[in-house]
């Protein structure tokens, strides 16, 4: 044992786990968090009170949260990844009832002092449960179809009543987080052939359900796939937030035209400057250099997970790990894809820069889950 290793198990254990969190995952999420609040400000015109503030104090809560977590046991957080879900399925059928409708959607629970998005936290529950499946699955019965069966439906329900809202963007990560759970896990590669095959399939059908009375997408639904297509078919209407994101992405360069500088989001041509499209402002004011900086710290944060995962001894937290590593991807990168057109625009907001509440505490949430498997790692029950 070398010294180190004996000065940390002479401190108190309460303490030690201080010593134990990973400081690198702290660090990274700091500093995407102060970049988001670093371009509300600049979006709100040099205004503390309107965006910024307001996510500052989110952050800070999330990050209470994230340490509260992270310091209870990897193991209580396995065996509590059936009521997790539960919850979770519970809020999003509640939402059917009592939610609150915005932007021509009803996704959110208003409780008062905050608006909350059941769909966000499905995302990390659905990811509890399928790492607790798996970790309880005799690993040989993996592939077999009845073992395949429960978690394609543990995935389905919450994608269908996250469809209802209706959620295209959320629903479609939730089945990309189930499907890469399955993959992790070890399903066997043909299951996957025969879904991709299917996918194609319903592609199609999608296409040629479009007018008639069985319908599958919503009719601005499918505009938003028309615009993707085309974005010049219709630049004042369906097109007009692709075309303006592409005007000032392109407008950036490559060093920006500075700091609170950029025109599209000041003369509000943007839409949704501070929640969806809010990477475009960041690359109109700090060109490409600020969009590629940004998307390193992503990419840090997702390789320091990954690494936190391959460290871990149990199953589950390292299924849990991935998943949650496999999540922030999806939310960054189809955000990033949707503002550049190079994806239809679904409304997933960037993690920890897009304006709001409920996906910064739900990531922060899941960033303890990832700490507390990182803490408790083959140290037993502390």
């Amino acid at each position: 044992m070398s010294y180190l290793e004996y000065t940390v198990k002479t401190v108190p254990t309460g303490l030690r786990k201080v010593l134990y969190i990973n400081w690198a995952l702290v660090v990274l999420l700091t500093a995407i968090a102060s970049v988001g609040i670093l371009m509300l400000y600049s979006v709100s015109g040099g205004r503390m009170e309107v965006w910024a503030e307001p996510q500052m104090e989110r952050f800070a809560l999330g990050l209470m949260a994230m340490f509260t977590v992270a310091f209870v046991p990897i193991w209580f957080w396995r065996n509590m990844a059936g009521l997790a879900f539960a919850v979770s399925l519970v809020l999003l059928l509640a939402v059917e009832f009592v939610g609150t409708v915005g932007m021509g959607a009803q996704r959110w629970i208003d409780l008062g002092f905050m608006r909350l998005q059941p769909s966000e936290l499905t995302k990390i529950t659905l990811v509890m449960i399928l790492a607790a499946y798996y970790d309880w699955l005799d690993i040989k019965k993996t592939s077999r179809p009845l073992w395949v069966l429960i978690p394609v439906v543990l995935t389905l329900i919450p994608v269908a009543l996250v469809l209802r809202q209706p959620d295209l963007g959320t629903a479609l990560l939730l089945l990309f987080g189930g499907g890469v759970m399955m993959f992790l896990a070890g399903v066997h590669i043909l299951y996957f052939i025969v879904v991709v095959a299917l996918g194609v399939g319903l592609v199609a059908a999608v296409f040629m359900s479009r007018d008639t009375p069985w319908q599958l997408l919503k009719d601005y639904q499918f505009r938003r796939i028309d615009t993707f297509l085309d974005p010049s078919s219709d630049p004042l209407g369906a097109g007009y937030h692709i075309s303006q994101a592409k005007i000032a992405l392109g407008s950036g360069g490559w060093s920006g035209r500075g700091f609170m500088q950029g025109t599209q989001s000041r003369l509000n041509f943007l839409p949704e400057k501070h929640t969806d499209f809010i990477f475009t402002t960041l690359a109109e004011e700090f060109g490409f250099v600020g969009a590629a900086s940004l998307l390193a710290l992503y990419v840090a944060l997702i390789v320091f997970t990954i690494v936190t995962a391959l460290s871990n001894r149990d199953r589950f937290s390292s299924l849990l790990t991935l998943g949650i590593a496999a999540t922030l991807f999806f939310y960054f990168s189809i955000n990033t894809a949707m503002v550049m057109g190079l994806a239809p625009v679904v409304g997933v907001p960037l993690p920890l820069v897009s304006y709001g509440g409920s996906a910064m505490l739900v990531l922060m949430l899941a960033y303890g889950l990832v700490q507390s498997a990182h803490i408790h790692r083959a140290r037993g029950r502390t």
